[in-house]
C-alpha cells in the first residue's frame, strides 16, 4: 500500500526506451515515439490523483538534435499534438504547464505554443506538469551562472552574497521545488546531463520497463519504493 503521508511532492521522469520498445515489437522507432506521448497523459492523470504537486518529464534534450532530421520531426510532430489537443484538458482540470530549456532552436511557431500553454494555465493551483525541452542541466548552470553575473555587474547583488539556495534562484527552475524521486525507464543507469543540480538529494529508481510500457501501477511502485527508503540529506 502507499502511504498517503510520504508522497514524494516533485517526481523528474527521463522517457527512455521509445525506440527500443518499437524496434522490438518490428515498428518504425518513431512508433514508439508515438506510444509514448500518449503515456505521457496517463501518468500525468495518475500524478494528480495521487497527490503529486509536481511532475517534469524529460522531453526532449539539447543533445537529441544530433538524432536523425526524420526522427526529430517526428518527435515535435506529436509534442505539437500533445500542446495542441492536450493543454485545454490540463487547463480545465486545473493544471499549471510549465516549459524548462532554450527556446531556440525549436521552430518558432512552437516557441509560440508553449509560452500560450504557459499564460493560460498561469494562475492554475493544481498539479504543476514541467516538460524539459531542448533542456541541458551544463548549459542550465551556465545560463544560471550568466544571470547571477549580470546581476552583479547591474548593482542588483554583491558576489559575496551567492549561496547555494540564491544560486538555484536564477535557474530555469527557480520556482520549483527539487524533485524527491527521480526515474528513468528502460533500465538505463545514468542521468544524461538532466537537473544535474536540482538532482543532489533526490532517490532514483531505475525500472526495467520501456517508457510506452509505463502504466499508473509502475508508478504507484516507484512510489512504494521511494517510500522504502530512508532519506538522511547527509545526516546519520
Amino acid at each position: 500500500m502507499i502511504n498517503e503521508n510520504n508522497i514524494p511532492q516533485h517526481i523528474a521522469i527521463i522517457m527512455d526506451g521509445n525506440g527500443r520498445w518499437a524496434q522490438e515489437k518490428r515498428l518504425p522507432r518513431t512508433a514508439g515515439y508515438r506510444i509514448g506521448v500518449s503515456r505521457v497523459k496517463e501518468i500525468i492523470s495518475s500524478a494528480s490523483d495521487l497527490g503529486i504537486k509536481v511532475i517534469t518529464f524529460f522531453a526532449f534534450s539539447s543533445e537529441n538534435w544530433q538524432r536523425p532530421e526524420r526522427e526529430i520531426a517526428v518527435l515535435m510532430r506529436h509534442l505539437d499534438y500533445f500542446l495542441s489537443r492536450q493543454i485545454k484538458e490540463l487547463e480545465r482540470k486545473g493544471m499549471k504547464v510549465k516549459f524548462i530549456g532554450r527556446g531556440d532552436p525549436l521552430p518558432v511557431y512552437f516557441q509560440k505554443k508553449i509560452k500560450e500553454a504557459e499564460a493560460r494555465t498561469k494562475d492554475n493551483t493544481g498539479l504543476v506538469v514541467v516538460f524539459a525541452l531542448n533542456y541541458g542541466s551544463r548549459q542550465e548552470i551556465v545560463d544560471a551562472t550568466k544571470k547571477f553575473a549580470h546581476a552583479v555587474v547591474k548593482g542588483e547583488t554583491k558576489i559575496d552574497s551567492l549561496t547555494t539556495d540564491s544560486f538555484s534562484s536564477y535557474f530555469y527552475t527557480a520556482d520549483l521545488p527539487d524533485p524527491d524521486l527521480l526515474i528513468r525507464t528502460s533500465g538505463e543507469m545514468r542521468l544524461s546531463n538532466f537537473l544535474l543540480w536540482q538532482l543532489s538529494y533526490a532517490e532514483l529508481y531505475f525500472p526495467e520497463k520501456y517508457w510506452p510500457d509505463f502504466r499508473r501501477p509502475d508508478l504507484e511502485e516507484a512510489i512504494r519504493v521511494y517510500q522504502s527508503r530512508e532519506r538522511r540529506f547527509g545526516r546519520i
